[in-house]
């Protein structure tokens, strides 16, 4: 004949709550880090369009990133400008940039530049009126040489001083990419 054991029935309530309490199920939704192995920048003035793109298909691995930029760029000019990020070691590769648009307010993209190579201004903006840096503008200096960089952010923090005007000082949060692309200005 079996019979109720109040000493076994605790233990088994106790580890019942401590397994369902420690289930990853119970922790929300768990937002992985992307992998992102391609970042193209693409400027386009009229019928110009200068495409600046960072291939990284080894990831961490020991080769450097390709990075490509095919032609140089006109002083003192406007140019619209749009960024996209891809995971090229899925088949097709995964657009990392529908992510972004779509957690615009965990995000923010940062372009540094030399300001005698000109200024950068972003289009477009998350549900807060927050940048997203997507889309920009981005008018060139005098003619000269140096570099272009490009970070995604997740969680930076968009009401810092200087974050919602592209400074990337007091952004915090965490770099998912970064690349630095050289540029070329010319008269």
């Amino acid at each position: 004949m079996k019979y109720f054991n109040p000493t076994k029935a605790l233990f088994l309530a106790t580890a019942s709550l401590f397994l369902v309490s420690c289930s990853d199920d119970n922790n929300g939704p768990v937002n992985e880090e992307e992998v992102i192995t391609t970042v193209t920048t693409t400027l386009t003035n009229g019928a110009t369009t200068i495409t600046l793109t960072s291939r990284d298909l080894d990831g961490d691995g020991p080769n450097d990133p390709l990075v490509t930029v095919s032609g140089n760029l006109t002083a003192n000019t406007v140019y619209n400008g749009e960024t996209t990020f891809l995971n090229e070691l899925d088949t097709p590769a995964d657009n990392i940039t529908t992510e972004v648009e779509e957690e615009g307010e965990e995000h923010q993209i940062f372009y540094q530049i030399p300001a005698a190579l000109g200024t950068i201004g972003y289009t477009d903006f998350d549900v807060n009126a927050k940048p997203v840096g997507l889309t920009f503008t981005y008018t060139t200096g005098n003619a000269g040489t140096g570099n272009l960089t490009v970070t995604l952010r997740h969680l930076p923090n968009k009401s810092a001083a200087g974050v919602a005007a592209g400074d990337i000082t007091n952004a915090g949060g965490a770099t998912d990419a970064q690349v630095t692309y050289p540029i070329v200005i010319t008269n």
